[in-house]
C-alpha cells in the first residue's frame, strides 16, 4: 500500500468519528480601561470544516458573562479589538480578504455604526489619549496580508517596483475617512500614541515590510508625518510603549527570527534620542507583553515552562513575578501575550494548555483565573509533563505528550516536533480529538490515540531561558542546537517508555531546515516529516522574501561569509542522508520558498532515499486552507505510520 493510499484511509477512518468536537475559539482579546469587561473575537469550530470558523465580536463581564456579540459582516473576520479611554466605545476591524476590503466597526453605547472603510488591509487600533481619534496601521491597494508568514503576492512583472507599505492613519471616533500620517514610502510595524496626542513612537523602516522588520529603528512621527529617529540599535524591536510622562520609551529587544514572535529583555531609552539601556539584564526568560504602570513595568515573559506576569523596575533593574503558570497566554496577535486595565492592576489572557482548551483568564494582580468555561468539558485527551536537561553548559526545557494511559510493558515510537524560529518556544496547546481544528498542523492526537509520545524540545536558541540562551546558536546552526535535541531524546528515554528504534522527526520552517539537516548528520531518526524547509542556505539566501533576518544569525550576509552558510547547509552533506523523508511546503511561501524543498526532494530520489513531496497551491508559509491542512494531516500521519508504526 502505498502511504498516499493509506493516507485517504486514515482521513475516511478520521471523518467517520462519532460526535464533532466543538471548540470555541478566543482571539483579539481587550481588556476595558476599568477591567469589567472584555471584548474578543469567538468562533465555534466544530472541526474538519471547508474554510476557517467564521467569528463575532462578544463582549463580556469580567466575571466571563455574555453581554452582547456583534456579526455585522457575514464576509468578514475579525481582529484589533480596542477599548476607548473612557471605556463607553470600542472597535474593531472586520476585513473581507476575497474582496480586498477592510471596515472599521465602532460600538459606542451599545450602537454599532461603520466608522471607516479601506481598499486594503488594516489593523491594530489604537484610541487617542482623549478617545476623540483612532489611529490604525493601514496598506491601502495591499497585494497580500500583512506578514512574510502570509502567502507571497505574485512574482510577475517588474519585481520591486510596487512594494506594500503599512502607514499610520486616523479617524475621528465618531467615524469618517482615514488621514495618513506617516510617509508614504515607510512601512510601519507597531506604534503608540504619545501621551499627548501629539503624534506617534513607532518601530519602521524604509522598503520592502516583510523584509525590513529586522533593520527598524525607534521613530517619533509627528502629528504632520515628520519622522525623526530615536534610537537605532543592532537588535529586532517589539512592543514599543511611551511612558505617562512622554520623558521614556520602552521596547522589548533582542535576537528575534520572526516578527510577530516576541520575545527578549526589556529596553528603555529617552524620547529625545539615545542608546538605549537594558533594564532587565541577566533576566531568565524572555518577554513578550509590555505596559507603563507609572514610572515602573509591568510585563508578561515566558520564562523556563511557564508564562508570567513580571514587575520591572526599569531604574534599579529589580525584577517581581506577580503571577506564573505553566500554560499559553495570548492576547493579541503582533501585540502582546496578556493585556491590562488602565491602571494595571487587573490582566487579562486566553489561557490553554495540553490538556485544557483555550478560555479567557482575568484577574487582579497577583490572580489570573478562567472565567469562561465554554470549553470545560473536552477534558483532556493526552497526558504531559516538562521535561529538563542539560547539555554543554546549557539547561533546556521540553514537553513530553503521549497517552493518557500508558502501556508500560511495551516500547512506544515517539516523534520530536522541532518548532520554527528558531528565536521562538513550544508553550502547551490543547490537543484535541475530532480532527483538525483551526489552521495549526493538528495531528497530534491521532499519533497519540495511535500509542505514540510527542516531544517538543527547546533547545539553544529558544525563548524562556534568557537572551544567552537566545543567541546560543549565533553562527551554529544545527550543531550545538541538534545535540541539545538529541540530549533531549536521551532525557525523555529515561523517563518514558519510548522505542528508540522508532523515533522520528517533524518540523516547520526552521524546524522543518533542522529535521533537513538532522538526515545528513544522525541516523536517530527512522522517519522524517520536514514543512517549508531549506536545504541550501547559500541559494535561499537569494530566493526568500527575507534576507535580512539572516544577518544578526549568521554575522554577515552570505556573499562576504559564504562558508558559514555552507557549513550549515543540508545539501553540503546530502549523501549522508538516508531516512525516509516527507516532504511539504506551501506554493507562494515568502520565508522559505518551494524551490528549497525541490531541491531537497531532487537530491534525495537521486540518492534513492525514499521520499515524497507535496506542495500545496496558494498557501503561504503559514497554512490558511483547512483543506489541505486536513490533507497533509493524513499524510503525515501516513507516513509515520508507515515507518514506525
Amino acid at each position: 500500500m502505498n502511504p498516499t493510499t493509506l493516507s485517504l484511509l486514515l482521513l475516511a477512518t478520521s471523518a467517520i468519528a462519532t460526535e464533532p468536537v466543538v471548540i470555541r475559539d478566543h482571539d483579539a482579546l481587550a481588556l476595558s480601561p476599568a477591567g469589567d469587561r472584555t471584548l474578543d473575537v469567538e468562533a465555534l469550530d466544530p472541526g474538519n470544516l471547508p474554510e476557517e470558523a467564521h467569528g463575532s465580536v462578544v463582549l463580556r463581564a469580567a466575571d466571563g458573562k455574555l453581554l452582547t456579540q456583534y456579526d455585522p459582516c457575514a464576509a468578514c473576520k475579525y481582529s484589533d479589538t480596542a477599548w476607548s479611554p473612557r471605556g463607553d466605545a470600542f472597535a474593531f476591524v472586520g476585513a473581507d480578504f476575497k474582496a480586498g476590503k477592510t471596515t472599521v466597526f465602532i460600538v459606542e453605547n451599545g450602537t454599532l455604526r461603520e466608522a471607516a472603510h479601506l481598499d486594503g488591509v488594516a489593523n491594530t487600533l489604537r484610541y487617542a489619549p482623549d478617545g476623540k481619534r483612532i489611529a490604525l496601521l493601514a496598506t491601502p491597494g495591499a497585494h497580500k496580508k500583512r506578514g512574510a508568514v502570509e502567502a507571497g503576492a505574485a512574482q510577475v512583472g517588474e519585481i520591486g517596483a510596487e512594494e506594500d507599505e503599512q502607514r499610520i492613519a486616523t479617524i475621528p471616533s465618531s467615524g469618517g475617512e482615514l488621514t495618513f500620517i506617516s510617509p508614504a514610502t515607510l512601512y510601519v510595524y507597531e506604534f503608540d500614541w504619545m501621551p499627548d496626542g501629539s503624534g506617534f513612537v513607532a518601530t519602521a523602516a524604509t522598503g520592502n515590510g516583510d523584509n525590513n522588520w529586522w533593520v527598524a529603528k525607534l521613530d517619533y512621527i509627528d502629528a504632520a508625518g515628520a519622522v525623526r529617529t530615536i534610537a537605532a540599535p543592532p537588535m529586532q524591536m517589539d512592543l514599543p510603549r511611551v511612558s505617562p510622562d512622554g520623558k521614556t520609551i520602552a521596547f522589548v529587544g533582542g535576537l528575534m527570527s520572526d516578527w510577530g514572535s516576541i520575545g527578549g529583555d526589556i529596553y528603555t531609552v529617552p524620547f529625545a534620542g539615545g542608546t538605549p539601556t537594558d533594564a532587565t539584564p541577566g533576566f531568565v526568560g524572555s518577554f513578550r507583553a509590555l505596559a507603563w504602570h507609572g514610572a515602573k513595568l509591568v510585563a508578561g515573559a515566558i520564562v523556563d515552562d511557564t508564562n508570567a506576569i513580571v514587575d520591572v523596575d526599569p531604574q534599579t533593574r529589580v525584577t517581581r513575578a506577580l503571577w506564573s503558570a505553566p500554560m499559553r497566554a495570548e492576547a493579541q496577535e503582533f501585540d502582546g501575550s496578556i493585556v491590562f486595565d488602565a491602571d494595571r492592576s487587573i490582566a487579562a489572557s486566553i489561557l490553554s494548555d495540553f490538556t485544557h482548551a483555550p478560555e479567557i483568564a482575568v484577574g487582579r494582580l497577583a490572580k489570573l483565573e478562567p472565567t469562561t468555561h465554554d470549553n470545560a468539558a473536552l477534558g483532556a485527551q493526552v497526558s504531559a509533563r516538562s521535561v529538563h536537561w542539560t547539555n554543554d553548559a546549557y539547561r533546556a526545557q521540553g514537553w513530553l505528550v503521549g497517552p493518557k494511559e500508558v502501556d508500560t510493558s511495551r516500547k512506544h515510537p515517539m516523534v520530536v516536533v522541532v518548532h520554527g524560529g528558531p528565536s521562538s518556544a513550544y508553550q502547551p496547546h490543547y490537543i484535541a480529538a475530532g480532527g483538525q481544528h483551526g489552521t495549526g498542523f493538528d495531528f497530534a492526537y491521532d499519533l497519540v490515540e495511535r500509542g505514540y509520545f510527542l516531544f517538543y524540545p527547546n533547545p539553544r536558541g529558544s525563548y524562556g531561558q534568557g537572551e544567552a540562551f537566545t543567541r546560543a546558536n549565533i553562527r551554529d546552526f544545527g550543531h550545538g542546537d541538534l545535540a541539545d535535541i538529541v540530549a533531549g531524546i536521551d532525557a525523555v528515554e529515561k523517563i518514558a517508555p519510548v522505542d528508540d528504534a522508532r523515533v522520528g522527526a517533524f518540523g516547520h520552517s526552521y524546524g522543518g531546515w533542522m529535521t533537513m539537516w538532522a538526515n545528513t548528520q544522525t541516523r536517530r531518526f527512522k522517519a522524517i516529516v520536514s514543512g517549508a524547509g531549506i536545504a541550501n542556505w547559500t541559494s535561499y539566501y537569494g530566493e526568500n522574501g527575507i534576507d535580512q533576518w539572516m544577518i544578526p544569525f549568521f554575522g554577515a550576509s552570505v556573499y562576504d561569509e559564504p562558508a558559514v552558510y555552507r557549513a550549515s547547509s543540508p545539501i553540503e552533506f546530502i549523501k549522508q542522508a538516508k531516512t525516509p523523508t516527507l516532504i511539504y511546503v506551501g506554493e507562494r511561501d515568502v520565508e522559505c520558498p518551494a524551490p528549497q524543498s525541490l531541491e531537497y526532494w531532487h537530491a534525495l530520489k537521486a540518492l534513492g532515499t525514499p521520499t515524497e513531496l507535496m506542495i500545496y497551491a496558494g498557501e503561504g508559509h503559514h497554512f490558511r486552507d483547512p483543506k489541505h491542512l486536513e490533507d497533509l494531516r493524513g499524510r503525515i500521519i501516513g507516513w509515520f505510520e508507515k515507518y514506525l508504526g
